[in-house]
């Protein structure tokens, strides 16, 4: 019988992580590689949730890619996999989870490629998101910001509720003004696409706003077939669905949103830019090199090699990258779109 205390992992691995290539490539994408110290952002993912009373075994939503890679490194611990027939954004995903649990179970819905330093804020926030979770709030982590960053949405906060706050407004990714205004107001957050819900809540909920969404979801679920410790959904019913984002499909629609506030040195290293800014430790130019590297009068620069020198002079806010055969030398702005580039959109 389960828990009725536990909260249960879900973490998700969808997505290529082609911002960050060439060193993730589809065949091992951002979540598998050891970014930030000696394990994957995955392992990482896993072992916030190991080895504490109140978590589960944690569910893990994948493509079939990446089933191999996941057992790798979940090392024998146990869990259960879920396998997408096919990529149909966070929503679906995340509703395959519920489908599979029993309706009064707690999900932490957690990413499975984001950094967070401060590992005890996270469990903190946990709690307190699943105690919300329980009286059928539809709860985010509201992330704590620290700089007027134009790449993330937000969050705004509402009346106060029992261990967070309602939420008043979702915003789309703000221009530099408005970042600054929501920064200096202290009324914002990011939106670190870190969830709580109970499982039949989150199900209720998508049934009102994304109904075709929902009915798809259960009968690829009761078509779908267990073999060890993977579940395969119904590949022609879930392959049906149209995708979306939790946040579009759920959470700027409910009147049940919640958040709960997370100082915990979360990123979501999400480009180059933002590994930088993770890995960097305090050198007084603010460079970061990972394999050999010099750099002579740069500042702001990432140079990062498997192999071959990289030698730079004179260089501002740069990043290189050498990985594999391939070369990328970007702008910390161009970060942002170095998904698009051919190399990355044809591995």
């Amino acid at each position: 019988m389960t828990d009725p205390s536990a909260i249960h992992p879900v973490i998700l691995c969808g997505g290529s992580g082609t911002r960050l290539w060439p060193l993730s490539r589809k065949a091992r994408p951002k979540p598998f590689l050891p970014l930030i110290g000696s394990t994957t952002l995955f392992e990482q993912a896993v072992s916030r949730v190991a080895d504490h009373a109140r978590f589960a075994a944690p569910i893990v939503v994948a493509g079939a890619q990446h089933g191999d890679l996941i057992e790798e490194q979940m090392h024998g611990a146990a869990h259960r996999l879920i396998v997408e027939p096919a990529a149909r954004n966070t929503a679906p995903a995340i509703a395959l989870a519920a489908a599979l649990l029993p309706a009064q179970d707690i999900m932490l819905v957690c990413p499975s490629d984001h950094h967070i330093a401060d590992e005890a804020a996270f469990r903190a926030a946990a709690l307190a998101a699943a105690a919300l979770a329980a009286n059928d709030h539809m709860v985010s982590f509201g992330i704590a910001p620290d700089r007027p960053e134009t790449g993330y949405g937000y969050i705004r906060r509402g009346d106060p509720l029992a261990g967070g706050f309602a939420i008043a407004q979702f915003v789309e990714k703000p221009d530099r003004a408005r970042a600054e205004e929501y920064l200096a107001s202290g009324e914002y957050s990011w939106n670190g696409g870190i969830f709580a819900f109970r499982a039949g809540a989150l199900l209720d909920e998508l049934s009102t706003h994304r109904p075709a969404m929902a009915e798809a979801v259960r009968d690829a679920v009761a078509a779908g077939k267990e073999k060890g410790t993977r579940f395969h959904p119904d590949a022609e019913i879930f392959s049906g669905i149209e995708g979306d984002s939790i946040d579009y499909a759920l959470m700027e629609n409910t009147d049940r949103a919640a958040m709960v506030p997370a100082d915990m040195g979360w990123s979501d290293i999400g480009n180059w830019a933002a590994l930088q800014e993770a890995l960097n430790e305090g050198d007084p130019s603010n460079n970061v090199v990972r394999g050999t590297a010099d750099l002579v009068d740069c500042s702001n620069v990432m140079a990062v090699s498997d192999g071959p020198r990289v030698s730079a002079v004179g260089l501002n806010d740069i990043c290189i990258i050498v990985s594999d055969g391939e070369v990328l030398v970007t702008t910390r702005d161009g970060a942002q779109v170095v998904g698009k580039l051919p190399g990355a959109t044809n591995q």
